[in-house]
């Protein structure tokens, strides 16, 4: 299916890692927007429903300008549809409804109306909902986007209302099919339950599974790596890991591999935490469908997670690759190098250069050797060599290279074997993997365990703390051991107004109170219930 919005090649759609890049969009002066239907929805009980006139699909008779999303049989969750929502990635991932209380983000919606929005939006169906909006004049597009967590993005800024209908469309049809929490699964004793009987179990997890190792996650405000990579000088964080710049420049990567590699012990054996143990446990005890994981350490496989039930959606450390002989060799190989801030050469260019009558070619990304001072430099300085050592690249997905096809090809078969999803580590802002949860079937129950909530899913029961420590007691009362080391007491509290909110800490380790109860959160619960 072709993108729609922006003109852009179809083919520089691709879904990237360790996150998604919008790139080559063009001024939005130049900009043709299509004439398609962009809405499809799901009624509440999550079944798709193009053909309910209350929910159903938009007929853009007026206004023809919301892009297609979903295709012709109402599937949601298709790569197509990760593509096309990948045009919009940054604008997808902002306007929280945190942000949205706290009145920080200019001319969006307050929590209040855009929770209202919401309600209206599923009483009304989405044409009548559009009719009584943005046709009746009653409120802009680009205003509309954040009640459904898309901030507006700044290509378009300066453009027509009607240049955000596609980014708007995206929204809806995201809002429309959210999955509904299941209100029978509420207690850190009915997720016990759930993890006891299901025997085909998703696990999704992100950088929030291996921080306790050192390892810093992409974007936690002050620790996370981008911050980090903020005052390096950058113009954008991200490009540590775009291929384009990897090419000309690799040493750039290599100034900062050596903070994501995985840590080893004093064996030289690779360190896990009790998390990744937990997951090696579902796989030990029959229960591990498959390990969805964003993460490029490779740590899932080092504990013991096997081929077959892990997919490192992003790549990882595992391999390295020539980027110029298509050499592949064990990533460990490398490690002595990339901790060392030295950009690691492929030993089987090296030894191809040395055979008689071949001359080596400076390694591109190094610097220029010194010129001679006066005079013509010789012949051998002008001399363009025949052959360059090849830089060796780890096999995790840049920013312009497309995700490997086993996500894709292994989703559409687990999705209707699951029978419980438990989301561990990530704030899930990252497609394809992000999708995962709104794709299973409604009727399967998901468990979230992070640090800090994901208030763009409704998860059944949701877990807040520190992965360890969550997963710890969860394997004690499941009589699992992860580890002999006897650790502190855990206290769990349940968040004030919520029946599925849990808090998990240390005893005398207090966690910080932005994660409890706060104004915000009793706004959204209430329009929660309101919604219901």
């Amino acid at each position: 299916m072709e993108a729609k919005g922006p003109v852009v090649d179809a083919e520089e759609l691709v879904l990237k890692g360790p996150v998604i890049e919008v790139s080559n969009l063009p001024s939005s002066s130049s900009q043709e927007l299509t004439a398609e239907d962009h809405l499809s929805s799901q009624n509440e009980d999550g079944n798709n429903s193009r053909n309910d006139p209350a929910a159903g699909e938009v007929s853009m008779t007026r206004t023809e300008t919301l892009s297609e999303t979903l295709d012709d049989n109402g599937d949601s969750g298709s790569e197509d549809e990760w593509e096309d929502e990948s045009l919009y990635a940054d604008a997808l991932e902002g306007a929280d409804d945190e942000e949205l209380h706290a009145g920080t983000l200019m001319d969006a919606c307050s929590l209040s109306e855009a929770l209202n929005f919401r309600k209206q939006l599923r009483s009304l169906g989405a044409d009548r909902f559009l009719d009584e909006t943005i046709f009746a004049e009653k409120i802009t597009a680009k205003k509309l986007c954040t009640a459904f967590g898309i901030m507006p993005p700044s290509f378009l800024e300066g453009s027509s209302d009607e240049a955000y209908y596609p980014l708007l469309g995206l929204g809806l049809s995201r809002e429309l099919q959210k999955r509904r929490k299941l209100p029978e699964y509420n207690t850190v004793e009915d997720a016990v339950e759930l993890l006891k009987k299901s025997k085909r179990i998703i696990v999704i997890t992100g950088a929030g599974i291996s921080t306790s190792l050192g390892i810093p996650d992409f974007r936690s405000k002050d620790t996370g790596l981008y911050s980090q990579l903020a005052s390096k000088g950058l113009s954008e964080p991200e490009e540590v890991f775009d291929i384009g710049i990897f090419r000309d420049d690799p040493s750039i990567f290599y100034s900062v591999a050596k903070d994501i590699l995985p840590p080893t012990s004093s064996d030289g054996n690779i360190r896990y935490t009790p998390t990744h143990a937990f997951i090696r446990s579902l796989q030990d005890n029959g229960k591990l469908l498959t390990n969805y994981t964003q993460n490029i350490d490779n740590i899932e496989a080092a504990a013991g997670i096997s081929r077959e039930r892990l997919v490192q959606c992003h790549g990882s450390f595992a391999t390295a690759t020539c980027v110029r002989c298509n050499n592949k060799v064990p990533g460990e190989t490398i490690y002595p190098q990339i901790r060392k801030n030295v950009v690691p050469e492929c030993e089987q260019c090296k030894s191809r250069l040395l055979l008689p009558g071949k001359k080596r070619k400076r390694t591109r990304g190094t610097p220029d050797p010194p010129r001679k001072r006066g005079g013509l430099d010789d012949e051998s300085d002008s001399e363009e060599p025949d052959e360059e050592i090849g830089v060796m690249k780890p096999d995790i997905t840049f920013f312009g290279e497309k995700l490997g096809d086993t996500f894709h090809d292994r989703i559409p078969k687990d999705r209707v074997e699951a029978d419980l999803v438990v989301v561990i580590g990530t704030s899930l802002k990252v497609a394809p993997v992000a999708e995962v949860p709104r794709i299973l079937p409604p009727e399967v129950p998901q468990i979230y365990i992070n640090k800090t909530r994901c208030s763009h899913v409704d998860f059944d029961i949701e877990m807040t703390g520190e992965c360890d420590v969550v997963v710890s007691e969860l394997a004690k009362r499941l009589d699992w051991t992860l580890s002999p080391r006897e650790e502190d007491p855990t206290r769990i509290e349940r968040l004030e107004g919520s029946h599925h909110r849990w808090l998990f800490y240390r005893e005398g380790v207090r966690y910080p109170a932005a994660v409890i109860k706060t104004e915000s959160d009793q706004i959204y619960d209430q329009g929660k219930r309101d919604m219901r």
